[in-house]
């Protein structure tokens, strides 16, 4: 039967292995720190449209949009909430939309 090996740190290699794990633990408290320090304020209320032909997004928000709000707000809503890009509208295509 073979002799079992024993891993044997020395002092610098203790210290090491120290400072790796408290690297580690310092970095996943950091990044939960600024996950939650940019994450959304609140939950928003949504609904979902479908594209009719014709239908733009200022259309959409337009009709969405809570007496005084500004609609440019809402429109940028609805490009954020659905990832939209300059490319425009396809005719089906399920929007979400802010809730007025």
């Amino acid at each position: 039967m073979p002799e079992r090996q024993v891993l044997r740190l020395t002092r610098r290699g203790r210290a090491a292995a120290v400072l790796l794990a408290g690297g580690i633990v310092l970095g996943g408290v950091l990044s939960a720190q600024s996950a939650a320090a940019g994450g959304p304020q609140g939950a928003v209320p949504v609904s979902a449209h479908v594209v009719r032909p014709g239908d733009t997004v200022w259309e959409i928000a337009t009709s969405v949009a809570a007496p005084g709000e500004d609609v440019r707000d809402v429109v940028a809503r609805i490009v954020e909430l659905n990832g939209l890009e300059a490319g425009g509208l396809q005719v089906g295509e399920r929007l979400v939309v802010p809730v007025g």
